[in-house]
């Protein structure tokens, strides 16, 4: 492609998001944004690239999605970036991926717009079978940021949605047992509150995003997202554009939210 066939392009998609950025209401924005990464290796295979390569365009995009979310007011943020599911990978991929995200974690870590936007950061998951080092980076970046409450970015890393019931479920038996909660206290609020998203003014998404063409949750806040509104996309992760989330913003927005009513 031509350096001019090049500009031009690039001057059409940034009318394009120009235009999108007026169709969107920002007196109607959602204020709790979910997406599913998914489509980095398939992303890498069909350019005859190695899997990891999908992942570091991943990442790179994941930073820009903070960015974007950031610029249109969006409060809270949740990534969903590494399944329980996923460690039945090859060793030696999972091993890789983990590696990249304790790198993509420390550069979170150093990262001034967390601090500018007084985002706190939190990790959900069962934490607990991360390689320690990068318990320890996702903590570091916990502690930095535990005092910020103007936004939130929760990342779902050895997350599974089943598992996070479960757990919750394990802490409302322990306390019991110790007489912290009675049996006649346990209804949907308190559960909420033993739940990985406990910390979160507010914890269901108004909106979940896919990417790749797949369209299921995939055991992604199976609590949180009973009336939250899905949105598939029919593109790979590392192909996604700020113009995709204004067009997933826009179709959340022209969406009638009735809550069973």
């Amino acid at each position: 492609m031509s350096l001019r066939a090049f500009l031009k392009i690039l001057g059409a998609y940034r009318l394009y998001e120009r235009w999108l950025k007026g169709q969107v209401n920002k007196q109607y924005m959602p204020q709790h944004v979910a997406v599913i990464l998914d489509g980095n290796r398939r992303w890498a295979n069909e350019r005859s690239l190695p899997y990891l390569n999908g992942h570091l365009y991943g990442a790179k995009i994941a930073e820009e999605f903070l960015k974007w979310c950031l610029d249109l007011g969006i409060r809270t943020i949740t990534v969903y970036v590494f399944s329980t599911e996923n460690f039945q990978r090859p060793e030696e991929e999972v091993e890789r991926i983990l590696g990249l995200m304790e790198e993509e974690a420390r550069r979170l870590r150093d990262d001034e717009r967390l601090h500018e936007n007084k985002v706190r950061v939190k990790t959900i998951g069962r934490i607990d079978l991360l390689p320690e080092s990068l318990q320890q980076m996702l903590r570091d970046v916990e502690r930095e940021t535990e005092n910020y409450n103007e936004h939130y970015l929760n990342i779902a890393i050895a997350y599974g949605g089943r598992a996070e019931i479960v757990d919750a479920a394990r802490k409302i038996v322990e306390d019991v047992a110790k007489q912290k909660v009675s049996l006649n206290q346990i209804d949907e609020e308190l559960f909420r509150n033993y739940l990985y998203t406990a910390h979160l003014p507010n914890p269901y998404p108004d909106l979940i995003i896919r990417t790749s063409g797949e369209e299921r949750l995939s055991g992604f806040l199976l609590w949180q997202s009973a009336y939250s509104e899905l949105c598939f996309l029919d593109v790979y992760w590392p192909d996604f554009r700020k113009i995709d989330l204004l067009r997933a913003v826009r179709t959340y927005q022209q969406r009638k939210r009735r809550y069973g009513r």
